[in-house]
């Protein structure tokens, strides 16, 4: 049996798309400032060989359109505001890459995204998720046409950084254990949202080894520390556009 798609469409939506930094129409008000491009970020992205044997990229899926999923999440308000807010409107403008990841029979799944905007407007959006982020306790996803299933939230360390916003998420989907751990971490301009999602187990070991294989890779490429404000290093960045 293969993890419940829908349910991890819109959960690693959730992530993805708060961190997807403010609402559309804001993203041309920010000042100036060289970003990373797409293929940039793109780069600084696991792949199937970095996760390991019996690991697959998959095609990431589209977000619901507003009519076929009008509120796709409820509870812990402030996160759900942010979710709900982007699933009705354009995506940014901002440079952005994503991958999604099948584990052996589709369990365990890693999903990643990494999005680029100016260094104090990611200040603002990364401190507004972290902050949604800490206050929840218990969150309902919409996991498909009549299929609701409902988490509790409780923080985490995924990685070496203490301070790093990170959660795990429990719950059950027509008698099966689910469970995630769901982290976001800045480089400079950069801001990651990492997933991972599993059926009938809870290793938090995994987890943690997968995000902490992802913060290095993208420290690596970008010439950016987790945590840090200043932007990738002029360095690595002429380095990759060779």
């Amino acid at each position: 049996m293969s993890l419940p798609r829908p349910f991890h469409a819109v959960t690693a939506a959730a992530v993805v798309v708060a961190v997807a930094l403010g609402p559309a129409q804001l993203a041309s008000a920010a000042p100036a400032q060289e970003l990373p491009s797409a293929d940039q970020l793109r780069s600084a992205l696991l792949t199937a060989a970095d996760l390991g044997p019996g690991y697959s990229e998959v095609p990431v899926p589209q977000s619901p359109s507003p009519e076929q999923n009008p509120s796709p999440v409820s509870g812990c308000d402030a996160l759900s505001a942010l979710i709900n807010m982007h699933a009705t409107q354009p995506s940014p403008t901002n440079p952005r890459a994503e991958a999604e990841f099948d584990g052996p029979d589709g369990n365990p799944m890693v999903t990643e995204a990494l999005t680029a905007e100016p260094s104090d407007r990611l200040t603002s959006d990364f401190n507004a998720v972290a902050d949604a982020l800490r206050s929840c306790h218990t969150i309902t996803f919409n996991a498909g046409i009549g299929d609701t299933v409902t988490f509790t939230v409780t923080p985490v360390a995924l990685g070496d950084r203490q301070d790093a916003p990170a959660v795990r998420l429990d719950g059950t989907l027509a008698g099966v254990q689910l469970n995630a751990y769901l982290g976001i971490e800045r480089f400079g301009t950069v801001a990651l949202a990492f997933g991972y999602f599993q059926r009938e187990g809870a290793s938090a070991q995994a987890a943690s080894m997968q995000y902490r294989t992802a913060v290095a890779k993208v420290e690596r490429t970008l010439g950016a520390k987790a945590g840090s404000t200043a932007p990738p290093t002029v360095a690595a960045t002429q380095d990759m556009r060779v």
